[in-house]
């Protein structure tokens, strides 16, 4: 295994492995414009995550908790990459990957995945 920061020079030691800075996902759960129009009402945002920031050292365990509905699955899949943050930054050893393609994410997806609390329940036999 390559260590991160020798495969990287711009990561250092103390910097951490993934950071994530005032990270937010919103969501629009408007009605059809046309059902809007008629209804005279507004566009509705849901704030599914708003303002999460966080920092994961190189070696260390980190965990997401918190009740059902919160917004901790919203943020595991902004940080692999599934969902483009509404705004925030958001950096893999040292790079920026908030805005990235799909394509320019293939290398960065290559070194991260999620771990689900009942992998097997996951699976469909």
């Amino acid at each position: 295994m390559v260590d991160a920061a020798l495969a990287n020079p711009a990561l250092q030691a103390d910097e951490p492995v993934l950071s994530a800075r005032k990270l937010a996902r919103y969501f629009d759960v408007s009605p059809p414009l046309l059902n809007r129009v008629i209804e005279g009402t507004p566009r509705q945002i849901l704030r599914a995550v708003d303002g999460v920031s966080f920092d994961i050292q190189k070696g260390r365990t980190f965990s997401l908790v918190g009740e059902s509905g919160c917004g901790k699955s919203t943020v595991a899949r902004l940080v692999v990459g599934l969902y483009t943050p509404t705004h925030g930054e958001l950096h893999f050893e040292g790079q920026n990957i908030a805005g990235l393609t799909r394509k320019e994410m293939v290398p960065v997806r290559r070194k991260m995945q999620m771990i689900f609390q009942d992998p097997f329940a996951s699976l469909n036999p």
